[in-house]
């Protein structure tokens, strides 16, 4: 049997849309954990507890984890997967996924692509990202945070419950919290730099998304009043974990990545897939 002749063309929208959304759940179900620890470290410290949660401190990122495992078992490190694996499939997909075509747009067509236009690109693609996924971002965050309560009982039933809760409690602005300055300040720089920028932005979005109704009247609210009640030590929260998680998620991510589109790539070159 002869094999067909490979054509010399690069990944089609579809293979790039759907091998970045893979890639990040992949990511994410690696790096999880942190995620989680993190995000219990930023809202440690709230002046408003949720009635009955446990007052256990955390202490450090493989503190946080302990305790938790502890106290509420294994699986509450991947509390509010599902919702972060939607997140993941259509932030990443549309992100990463639709960027050269975002960018092929800008520059219509040509060769060259200078750095106004990479900007360019990918501010459309990250707005695009987050209007489409903040919700499940918002659901992830709550599972997360949320901590078993005395009787036993937890804050959401399952996910589809969560986005039906929040949208019935808080109306449909509900599963919008957030604005999108704090995922642009988080998408440029990278390292330890970015988590230095990034992490009070990322503690203030946190908390925001976790407030019940009234707790905080906007974003801005949020930062002054952790400020007041905490001081400014407050927006470092969780830094360890957020840095720890941003260097190993985008390693993880970025390689299978392109191991998937490669791999698509080849299948759609060899098949002649329609896509």
């Amino acid at each position: 049997m002869v094999a067909r002749k490979a054509v010399d063309a690069g990944p089609s929208a579809a293979v790039k849309f759907f091998g970045a959304g893979t890639a990040a759940c992949i990511a994410d179900l690696i790096t999880f954990p942190l995620d989680t620890a993190k995000v219990r470290l930023q809202i440690q410290g709230e002046a408003h507890k949720i009635e009955g949660a446990s007052a256990t401190k955390y202490r450090g990122v493989f503190g946080t984890i302990m305790t938790m495992v502890r106290t509420e078992g294994p699986r509450s490190l991947y509390s509010g997967l599902v919702a972060g694996l939607q997140r993941q499939m259509s932030f990443a997909s549309v992100r990463i996924g639709l960027y050269d075509s975002m960018k092929q747009f800008y520059t219509r067509s040509t060769e060259s692509a200078g750095i106004v236009t990479r900007l360019m690109a990918g501010c459309t693609t990250g707005a695009m990202a987050v209007a489409f996924a903040q919700p499940t971002d918002v659901v992830k965050v709550r599972f997360q945070a949320q901590v078993r309560l005395a009787d036993g009982g937890k804050r959401y039933k399952g996910t589809m419950d969560a986005y039906k809760t929040i949208a019935r409690d808080e109306g449909i602005r509900g599963l919008w919290k957030d604005n999108l300055p704090c995922h642009f300040t988080a998408a440029f720089g990278a390292g330890f730099c970015t988590t230095i920028v990034a992490s009070p932005v990322d503690v203030v979005k946190t908390r925001f998304m976790n407030s019940g109704t009234g707790q905080y009247s906007s974003a801005i609210n949020c930062a002054f009043t952790m400020l007041r009640n905490e001081g400014a030590t407050s927006f470092y929260k969780g830094f360890t974990p957020s840095f720890l998680r941003l260097g190993s998620w985008n390693i993880v991510m970025f390689v299978t990545y392109e191991q998937i589109k490669q791999g698509m790539t080849r299948a759609h070159q060899y098949w002649e897939l329609p896509f």
